[in-house]
């Protein structure tokens, strides 16, 4: 792992002494799972329920945080096992899909969420126009019931194409009351009001923590950086971690600690796990 600095040293350590009452959030895709062209082949790495069963027995809770549906990320993670798992332990593992609309618990089993905002049929059927003006008719459209994703990974040129649909997008999203979550070569449209950093505030508040690390690698993730910062101000022992790639860096200046993909995620919290339990020893 690269600290960014001295300080992101003293936090991972301030951190580790605080594990028992620390949470765990968690982004799946380029997190836990690599990034791959295919969304539906996006596994989560061999190694992650093994490193979080391991984990769990040090901290607080545990809680992946996606704007992937909360179903296609339980079964692309094999996470209700690894929930079975961890709450045997005596812990608990969470997952909020579609940015937080929807909620899984190891404990209360079943997905829990709100119909598909208003807007979208009418989006969906407006955007085979805007992909065909955009010379990106062939971009996959990902319908994810309560949002959809444009991803341009699969197109010729992905990135001119994801520069040429972005303000396009945005602003049929706008007609609609929507709003875009711009990603890795993928642009979500969804409604506004829920986001990452809202789940971390209310995980924090609702779990009574004493600590919060944050991993993920991608824009989606910025509001949970930013309300794991806001939670460090409140004297808590805080860590946000970037999973680094070449396709995208932005999360590197916001980061205390920089790793490398999903590897290096694993790689982090293996060690976090036993250092905290080194210091109960």
């Amino acid at each position: 792992m690269d600290f960014t600095s001295s300080a992101g040293e003293q936090k991972y350590a301030a951190l580790v002494r605080a594990a028992a009452e620390t949470v765990i959030g968690l982004d799946f895709d380029g997190t836990l799972s690599p990034i791959v062209e295919d969304p539906s082949q996006a596994h989560i790495h061999p190694d992650a329920g093994e490193v979080l069963l391991a984990l769990a027995a040090q901290v607080s809770a545990i809680a992946v945080i996606t704007g992937r549906p909360a179903r296609q990320a339980l079964d692309l993670g094999g996470l209700e096992e690894v929930g079975n798992a961890i709450g045997d332990a005596g812990k608990e593992l969470y997952l909020f899909g579609q940015y937080g609309n929807e909620r899984w618990s190891s404990t209360n089993r079943r997905v829990i969420g709100p119909r598909p905002p208003a807007g979208l049929a009418s989006f969906e059927r407006e955007l085979p126009r805007v992909l065909r003006r955009a010379d990106a008719a062939d971009a996959h459209v990902e319908d994810k019931v309560l949002s959809v994703a444009i991803h341009t990974r699969r197109l010729p040129e992905p990135e001119a194409a994801f520069r040429r649909l972005l303000p396009d997008l945005e602003d049929l999203a706008a007609r609609h009351d929507l709003v875009i979550e711009p990603g890795r070569q993928v642009i979500e449209v969804r409604s506004a009001g829920v986001h990452k950093g809202q789940v971390v505030a209310r995980l924090a508040e609702d779990l009574r923590a004493g600590g919060f690390l944050f991993a993920g690698d991608d824009l989606g993730d910025i509001e949970a950086f930013e309300a794991v910062a806001a939670l460090e101000k409140q004297g808590l022992a805080t860590l946000r971690v970037c999973s680094a790639s070449d396709e995208e860096s932005r999360l590197k200046d916001l980061a205390d600690v920089v790793v490398s993909g999903p590897d290096g995620v694993l790689d982090l919290l293996r060690q976090l796990a036993a250092d905290a339990a080194g210091l109960r020893a």
